[in-house]
């Protein structure tokens, strides 16, 4: 396994009325992330937040190029993007235990946190299609480059590890500074990941490990 240092490059926040960042996403342009009873899309470049949607943003964060997907307790909310309102929702495999969330290949992917597992769920009707087992808490969850990543929190520890998804494996894994935490995680699709960072209500963005 390749280990490294995470290489924090930039954070966002604190913002006024944010006490935690659950999930984060990513839509080409803006960095949102839920808080909540919120979820703030922020502009990467003025670290400002751009729009707000009010709906119920208690975990994981994704994006499929037009709709939102949004952790409520033991459900997840699909979120018309432009409008703000929740087309539809359906049961999170977890049942209230679940963690990250993202979009890949037409599935979403939920981690449930306790249970150190990530599921690929039909977004249509919530089937769980597959689960791969973790070694450790899982809090946000990204594909990038068809490299499966999750965030981990287990006491002040966290990092941000890529592993198999047929194995669970570790095969890379970034270390965040001690007391540094991640709930959300996403990719940008190039060198960078954004992480939430928990109860500081701040979002920071990490380095992706180049290739080649």
């Amino acid at each position: 396994m390749k280990r490294s240092a995470a290489e924090i490059v930039r954070e966002y926040g604190p913002f006024a009325g944010v006490e935690h960042v659950h999930g984060v996403t990513y839509d080409g342009t803006h960095v949102w992330f839920a808080s909540g009873d919120k979820l703030n899309a922020v502009d990467p470049a003025s670290g400002k937040i751009a729009r707000s949607i009010d709906v119920a943003a208690h975990a994981g964060t994704a994006f499929d190029g037009r709709h939102l997907f949004q952790i409520a307790e033991d459900r997840i909310q699909k979120i018309d993007a432009a409008t703000g309102k929740v087309i539809s929702t359906i049961p999170a495999p977890g049942g209230g235990g679940d963690s990250g969330l993202a979009w890949a290949e037409g599935s979403l992917w939920v981690g449930q946190y306790r249970e150190r597992k990530i599921h690929q769920i039909d977004p249509a009707t919530g089937k769980v299609l597959r689960t791969i087992e973790s070694k450790r808490f899982v809090t946000g969850v990204t594909w990038v480059d068809g490299e499966l990543w999750h965030g981990t929190w287990e006491s002040e520890d966290s990092d941000i590890r890529r592993i198999d998804p047929d194995t669970g494996k570790v095969l890379e894994q970034l270390d965040l500074p001690a007391g540094t935490m991640v709930s959300g995680l996403e990719s940008d699709g190039g060198d960078r990941f954004y992480c939430g960072g928990g109860d500081r209500g701040n979002v920071r963005a990490v380095r992706r490990p180049r290739r080649g």
